[in-house]
């Protein structure tokens, strides 16, 4: 069981480097008196198991997984700090889905309201 162990340490401390935001997104940047500091979600999970059949049979294994996904920034300038959001392609598709019904809706409304006057 100590093999097991000292493999999930090993397991948890590279995904503690991989996960690390600044790996990916970079330290915060400054320029021309602003700046922009990175905002991300991430997440991991990991799993260990290891077993001792007999006196020389010992096996075990560990595994693990992760990711990062940026949401946007923080934005420090001479106007103040605002968050400044990134849209995923999914965001992008619901509002445009979303538009496009508006405009059926709208659409359909003047279609009954003509209808309604001329009935």
């Amino acid at each position: 069981m100590k093999d097991v162990e000292e493999l999930m340490k090993g397991t948890v401390a590279e995904l503690d480097n991989l996960l690390n935001a600044r790996n990916v997104l970079g330290d915060p940047i400054e320029r021309d008196g602003a700046m922009v500091i990175p905002i991300v979600s991430y997440g991991f999970g990991f799993g260990a198991g290891g077993s001792t059949g007999g006196k020389t049979d010992t096996s075990g294994g560990t595994g693990g997984g992760g990711g990062i996904k940026p949401l946007g920034a923080i934005i420090i300038d001479q106007k103040g700090a605002r968050v400044e959001g990134i849209k995923s392609a999914t965001t992008i598709l619901a509002e445009a889905l979303a538009d496009k019904a508006a405009e059926a809706l709208e659409r359909s409304n003047k279609s009954r309201r003509k209808s309604d006057k001329t009935a």
